[in-house]
């Protein structure tokens, strides 16, 4: 079982939990996840390696914060900007955009929650694996709508959805700013690439 907190006399500081927070997402994402220490974190946030167990009670609890809440705030930004219902091509493009535009944001977040699931263990991983799971379902359930209608050409809907994620998830992996493009011009190269893979052709400007 994960020890998420210690039990201590008085509520942690928000502001010193935060610290510790972003120093381990910069050190994961830099070093890797076993790599890092807790006295290390410790001495960038500036405090004793103690103090740390006073917010979080294990270096795993840590790691599963930080992956759970990339994870929730990913689900809730999402629910924002692709409201349920609707036509499915314009919600399909809304997604692409979305998915693209959040991922190259939070380079760092996005890191760490591909890269170290395998350092979960089997009681985090499981809980990030549903929060996974919530997300994928979101863009199922657009491309469903979209083959009921008629509107998208797809074979196999798991399969198609879990390899658009890892498509739009790619864009991390080469895109850096001040390069030709913006990152506005390229979610929307994303969303014409997404659409015509789903035979969707595109409406002509007068």
């Amino acid at each position: 079982m994960l020890k998420s907190e210690a039990i201590i006399s008085g509520p942690p500081k928000a502001s010193t939990k935060q610290a510790i927070a972003r120093v381990a997402l910069s050190l994961f994402a830099e070093r890797g996840y076993p790599a890092v220490s807790m006295r290390e974190i410790a001495e960038r946030v500036g405090i004793r390696q103690g103090g740390i167990y006073n917010h979080f009670g294990s270096k795993q609890a840590l790691l599963v914060h930080l992956m759970e809440g990339h994870m929730r705030a990913l689900l809730v930004a999402l629910d924002a900007a692709v409201p349920k219902g609707g036509n499915p091509r314009q919600r399909l493009g809304q997604f692409v955009r979305f998915h693209v535009l959040y991922h190259l944001s939070q380079p760092d977040d996005v890191f760490i929650a591909y890269m170290e699931l395998r350092s979960l263990e089997p009681e985090g991983l499981a809980r990030v694996k549903e929060l996974r799971r919530a997300y994928e379902e979101r863009l199922r359930r657009i491309l469903e709508a979209g083959q009921r209608l008629g509107v998208f050409a797809i074979t196999d809907v798991p399969v198609q959805a879990m390899g658009l994620i890892a498509m739009l998830t790619g864009v991390t992996t080469w895109y850096r700013d001040g390069g030709r493009l913006s990152r506005e011009a390229v979610a929307e190269i994303y969303v014409k690439m997404v659409t015509r893979s789903l035979g969707v052709e595109e409406t002509p400007t007068m």
